[in-house]
């Protein structure tokens, strides 16, 4: 395993050429002969993504590896590690860990892929059949860099063996196979949760189209994408519907607009009270978890009551955006699918995890 520095240059130097793809003529000035090479297939990975996941459009997937990239500055890296320096010192030798990644958004299970090779262990990866191409294209990139990398690094379709950690992601359904299958290994193991928002009604133009980011982006499918709205009594809904409105592009997507489509019947045909912008429906529901196309909300009286609620039900929120701060733990609009090193899943330290493998 490479040196521990050697380990953040390379993902830097990574994060680097994920910013260049933000057009392909930064792509076209990478330099070297193999990297150039896999740098450009990993572009055109992007403009072909859609062919196997209708949900990966070629805009949604170039987001996430960009904000990816954003997040593999050399300075945040350094921030993040710094905060394990007494955990490196005891580091005693490399485990496998197995990963099990979902694939709702693209390339979601890179976290654990960094966190785990950053903390010098070995992963032994399951991708989802849903994501089973962008991260081992960047793995590739990754080895160009740092070749020392290729020994530590496995992907594979069969079931998991030889292992000595795990770090499963699915629903709350799969957890409890997870939990069966996995319980006697060191594991982390993830269920659903969502991401929310706190309006007070004050919010500016520029703070509800960053609203609506958090909404819409991977058409709604992320933990963190926002799926309910809590909002004060008597608010204003016309500014905000106006808002999403706009977003006509998400609704061009077949397979979000067929679940427009469908929930919308269900609500004509029950009669149920609902907002309707033509890409997104809106309605009164306590739950966390909203279906494609829905977003759900519900009133608050105060903020100490919200907090308290919040606080119940944190086992079912993975982020929480506002702009008022008289809410906890809160996070900027147009924030949520751009989580620093340390915003773990779950609130689960990963890092710490690894670093406490026996």
């Amino acid at each position: 395993m490479p040196y521990l520095n050697d380990r953040i240059a390379a993902f830097s130097a990574l994060g680097k050429l994920l910013r260049s793809l933000n057009n392909r003529e930064q792509v076209d000035l990478v330099a070297g002969g193999n990297l150039k090479e896999k740098v450009i297939k990993l572009y055109e990975l992007i403009e072909t993504a859609q062919q196997y996941n209708g949900w990966f459009s070629p805009d949604f997937v170039k987001h996430a590896l960009i904000s990816l990239g954003e997040s593999l500055q050399n300075e945040k890296l350094e921030q993040w590690i710094e905060n394990y320096k007494e955990e490196f010192n005891g580091f005693n030798a490399s485990k496998t860990v197995a990963v099990v990644m979902a694939g709702n958004v693209p390339a979601v299970g890179f976290h654990d892929f960094l966190s785990i090779l950053i903390s010098g262990h070995r992963i032994l990866a399951k991708l989802s059949s849903d994501d089973d191409k962008l991260i081992p294209a960047i793995a590739d990139i990754l080895i160009e860099l740092e070749p020392g990398f290729a020994k530590y690094i496995e992907f594979t379709g069969d079931q998991l063996k030889n292992f000595d950690a795990v770090i499963a992601t699915g629903s709350n359904n799969t957890s409890r196979y997870f939990d069966y299958y996995f319980g006697k290994y060191p594991n982390i193991i993830r269920k659903n949760r969502n991401g929310v928002a706190i309006l007070t009604g004050s919010e500016s133009q520029d703070e509800l189209e960053a609203l609506a980011d958090d909404v819409f982006l991977y058409y709604g499918l992320g933990c963190r994408n926002v799926a309910r709205l809590f909002v004060p009594a008597n608010y204003n809904f016309n500014p905000i519907l106006e808002v999403f409105a706009k977003r006509k592009e998400i609704a061009e997507n077949n397979k979000y607009y067929n679940n427009y489509e469908y929930n919308k019947a269900i609500y004509l045909i029950n009669s149920s009270n609902h907002f309707d912008t033509g890409n997104l429906l809106l309605t009164e529901n306590s739950s966390y978890a909203s279906p494609v196309s829905v977003l759900y909300y519900s009133f608050y009286q105060n903020p100490e009551a919200l907090n308290n609620e919040l606080m119940i039900t944190k086992h079912q929120v993975q982020c929480v955006v506002s702009a008022t701060d008289l809410i906890k733990d809160k996070i900027p609009f147009g924030k949520s699918q751009s989580p620093e090193l340390w915003d773990y899943a779950d609130g689960v330290d990963t890092m710490k995890f690894l670093l406490s493998i026996e």
